[in-house]
């Protein structure tokens, strides 16, 4: 008998490009789900695959099916599943950690130093089905839709680096105006922020900033932020709380120039090179710096989904919609920079 096969996009060549190719269902091992996949979004990492990047090229195996942000239902599990049925709307942790390392062992599985990335380092969700663990897997509530459920992957990122620090009545800055940090803004203001500020030189996104809830919104490209936050925001000593989204060095060396003594900063940013900044301006001012890498498993999944029942409004950041075969303008999008989160439609 010939094993059943699905649609799946995949990186099939190492160069530029993204393919639609046939692909054997996976089967489920005793501990797994099977999810048939509703909805997909398009990460950031996603483009950078497209692009064949030099981070890709060393990281990617070729060829695999990619993607790791996506909603569905469960079809099948194994044998071992418990708390699961068929049919629950879910969506999953894309970093399948090894369970037995210290941190894992402790409770601290999003330091796993074994991690395996969903679509990264393992077939991915840009496809009709995909396994997981069962342990990976969080059911979404009734009242939270599709769309917002596809992009809890990225939205936990923005959760897991703006819930870092406290910011109730504190003045947050935020570097990059991305999709995660654009959700980061929102989270913030929320959450009780007083001022949030965001900066970026692209006038598409930081719009969209404005709209999920920045109080001022900075093209570092014609504006001075500290002249900014002084004579709109009166504000006089500097930022309470920074969070680094932009993984671009200037923007790291202004926040730190910009930050209060005793500031707390996350970084979330990846640099793609090496990145030189003055440690005096650290160490005199007391700065808290920690990194952030995913989500917290699962206190960032439960903060995410009582965020958005609580009233957060995610719908905005939600820019495009394709149905699948038309995958290739989602990825247009993405690259134009002329877009928030692009969502891909598996049953269309």
């Amino acid at each position: 008998m010939t094993p059943p096969t699905m649609k799946a996009l995949s990186k099939s060549q190492a160069q530029v490009g993204i393919w639609m190719t046939d692909q054997p269902v996976p089967t489920p091992g005793p501990n797994d789900l099977l999810i048939r996949v509703r909805k997909s979004s398009i990460c950031g990492t996603d483009v950078h695959i497209y692009n064949w990047d030099a981070w890709a090229s060393q990281t990617i195996p070729v060829p695999m099916v990619v993607g790791h942000e996506y909603m569905g239902v469960v079809e099948d599990m194994g044998s071992e599943v418990r708390g699961f049925s068929v049919g629950d709307r879910v969506s999953g942790e894309g970093h399948i950690t090894c369970g037995h390392c210290r941190n894992c062992r402790a409770g601290r599985r999003h330091l796993c130093r074994n991690t395996l990335g969903v679509g990264v380092n393992r077939p991915g969700s840009f496809a009709e089905y995909l396994v997981i663990p069962a342990f990976n897997a969080f059911k979404i509530p009734d009242d939270i839709p599709d769309d917002v459920a596809a992009i809890f992957d990225p939205f936990g990122n923005a959760v897991h680096t703006a819930l870092s620090f406290d910011l109730v009545g504190e003045d947050v800055l935020i570097t990059g105006a991305g999709p995660i940090g654009i959700m980061a803004a929102a989270v913030a203001r929320h959450v009780g922020a007083r001022n949030v500020v965001i900066t970026d030189v692209n006038d598409y996104r930081l719009d969209l900033a404005r709209n999920m809830g920045a109080t001022r919104a900075v093209n570092v490209a014609r504006e001075d932020l500290w002249t900014v936050a002084q004579t709109e925001l009166g504000m006089t000593e500097g930022f309470d709380v920074g969070l680094e989204m932009s993984g671009n060095g200037a923007a790291f060396n202004q926040m730190i120039k910009t930050m209060n003594h005793g500031g707390k900063i996350a970084l979330l940013g990846i640099p793609s090179a090496g990145v030189s900044i003055d440690w005096n301006d650290v160490i005199f001012k007391g700065l808290i710096i920690k990194g952030i890498y995913g989500r917290e498993m699962f206190e960032t999944w439960y903060k995410m989904a009582a965020l958005v029942q609580s009233g957060l409004d995610l719908t905005p950041i939600i820019t495009h919609h394709y149905g699948i075969r038309d995958f290739q303008q989602g990825f247009d999008a993405m690259l134009s920079g002329q877009s928030g989160k692009v969502i891909l439609n598996w049953e269309q």
